[in-house]
């Protein structure tokens, strides 16, 4: 049990073609695996030893300081969401990973989580520590939820079932390789209709001036959710490209070569004359102690600086902090670690910010190709 509820009960297809058909590296014959580094299974035991070291030290030790936050601007954001092609590309931190994301004349969610607990259980698990900035009630209609991975703090089934409640209908979901048959046993409603992707693979959705391309990229994690399909289902982050603005979300990661890749992936597409690199980096910079534990699957602030240089992007927010303990730092330590690791490497403070909890950032239109 302590498994489910730390590791964050799918039961995905198992990756792999028809006979005669090249796997792709990162399909294994039980399962997924990422480009690089493999994430081993520490199994209970280990994961024992890492809860009784936070219990013997107390760790995480209490915030210094509130975790910031501010009123959602709904005026803002119900305007902007009707907008149509005269939509201001912006994005609205809800808080850990869910953030809004308007552009395009399209509302999207990344990784919405509005639950209490992220956990399979409504009383034990990590508890949120701030509300949500928005909840389903207080959203725009959501055209599409983007989910990167199926631990409990990204894919929560009672926040999906709550947005597939919405006025007009559900929202499509985009989800990695295997995920949709976990939203189709939970008899999510449009689950049926949902847009499973593999790395590099995209799909387009409609926006208010043409097609909105979303593509799904490498990232270092793994997938589990009950105790026997570990890496069953895909993980990943997601590009977003349209006219006005190019986003990447990496997803939860550890530090790779993915983000080189990325970057090179999409170079053509993202040339000086086109543009350049990407606009808005949204990057994890929390649950990153102890090291010896969390470092093959979570990125700390210092190497979610090297992700922003190894993407070249314009400018990053970090995300995945400050709503719950989920590892040995505290919830306010993330922004004082990004801080200094980016006077390290003489960034400037607006390259890589963080976000108070219901904060809109309100983005310049991406410039024209030449």
């Amino acid at each position: 049990m302590l498994l489910l509820l730390f590791v964050g009960c799918a039961h995905g297809p198992l990756p792999g073609g028809s006979e005669g058909v090249q796997r792709p590296p990162h399909h294994g014959p039980e399962g997924f695996r990422n480009r690089g580094e493999a994430i081993e299974d520490k199994g209970l035991l280990t994961l024992l030893k890492w809860r009784w070291q936070a219990w013997r030290t107390q760790l995480p030790p209490p915030p210094q300081a509130p975790v910031p936050q501010q009123p959602p601007d709904l005026v803002f954001l119900q305007h902007n969401a009707r907008a149509g092609a005269a939509m201001q590309s912006a994005v609205t931190w809800i808080g850990h990973a869910s953030m809004l994301v308007q552009v395009a004349g399209l509302n999207l969610l990344l990784d919405p989580m509005f639950s209490e607990r992220a956990s399979p259980l409504s009383w034990i698990g990590p508890k949120r520590a701030q509300a949500p900035a928005l909840t389903p009630a207080t959203l725009p209609r959501i055209d599409a939820v983007l989910i990167s991975h199926n631990h409990y703090d990204h894919l929560d089934l009672p926040s999906l079932q709550a947005l597939a409640r919405q006025p007009g209908g559900p929202p499509r979901w985009i989800v990695p390789l295997g995920v949709s048959r976990l939203l189709v046993d939970a008899a999510l409603p449009g689950a049926e209709h949902s847009i499973e992707l593999d790395w590099w693979q995209e799909t387009d959705l409609p926006g208010a001036a043409g097609p909105v391309a979303v593509a799904l990229t490498p990232a270092q994690h793994w997938s589990r959710r009950g105790l026997s399909d570990r890496n069953r289902t895909l993980w990943g982050g997601f590009a977003l490209f349209a006219p006005e603005l190019h986003l990447l979300y990496t997803g939860d990661t550890g530090y790779s070569d993915d983000f080189r890749a990325i970057r090179a992936r999409y170079a053509e597409r993202q040339t000086p004359a086109r543009g350049g690199g990407f606009d808005l980096a949204l990057i994890p910079i929390g649950a990153y102690e102890p090291r010896w534990f969390m470092r093959a699957q979570h990125v700390n602030p210092e190497e979610a600086v090297q992700i922003h240089l190894d993407l070249g992007a314009r400018q990053s927010v970090g995300v995945h902090w400050g709503s719950f303990e989920m590892s040995f730092e505290p919830l306010d330590q993330p922004p004082r670690d990004l801080a200094l690791a980016r006077r390290a490497r003489g960034l400037a403070d607006e390259a890589f910010r963080t976000l108070a909890i219901g904060e809109t950032l309100r983005l310049p239109r991406r410039p024209p190709a030449q």
